[in-house]
């Protein structure tokens, strides 16, 4: 049984994580050849097995958690309008992790239209989903959008998830659990308490 979301602390947030992984993973990634579990896993075991540290790890972990914790529900390749998962499954994050973990939970899509307006080349990389999904998420930034973008302290960071978020989308590739994960997301919520 899950807990209501008022009800989770510090020290109960990692097991309901994993529940969701454990419980609806497995729900279909607009249209992509993986799961919602696959994608989110692909890009934190991208990342671990990159080096790269446990906060960027948590974070690609944990960028489309929102797919599960929105009140609008899920995306679906009819849909006409943005759902803003970015935006509930940071205020879910933020109150057991750091800014830069919470910032690349809020600003990846943002990240997306970002490079698409800054790295002409990026666009060509995108899936269809992602295509289809930009339009909805305004397509790439403005000049003024950018230069606001660019003063994010965490910048380097949301990008690197964006770049994590766009590789897990692999078919065939093998991953670990949430839960090998898990000691790791503990240790990061225990330092923002």
């Amino acid at each position: 049984m899950k807990p209501e979301i008022e009800t989770l602390n510090a020290g109960n947030i990692v097991d309901f994580l994993g529940s969701i992984f454990d419980r609806r993973g497995g729900e279909e990634y607009l249209g992509e050849p993986v799961t919602m579990g696959e994608h989110m896993l692909q890009g934190a075991t991208i990342a671990e097995q990159n080096g790269q540290s446990e906060e960027i790890i948590v974070a690609a972990l944990l960028h489309d958690i929102g797919h599960f914790t929105s009140e609008f529900g899920t995306y679906s390749p009819d849909d006409t309008e943005d759902r803003h998962h970015e935006d509930a499954g940071a205020e879910v994050l933020e109150r057991f992790f750091q800014t830069v973990i919470t910032d690349c939970c809020r600003y990846h899509v943002a990240a997306k239209r970002y490079l698409c307006a800054t790295k002409p080349e990026y666009f060509s990389r995108l899936s269809a989903a992602s295509v289809h999904t930009l339009h909805l998420q305004g397509g790439p930034m403005s000049v003024e959008e950018v230069a606001e973008f660019e003063r994010n302290p965490n910048l380097k960071d949301i990008i690197a998830v964006r770049y994590l978020d766009d590789a897990g989308k692999r078919e065939d590739m093998k991953t670990p659990d949430f839960w090998h994960f898990a000691p790791m997301v503990q240790r990061l919520v225990d330092q923002k308490t």
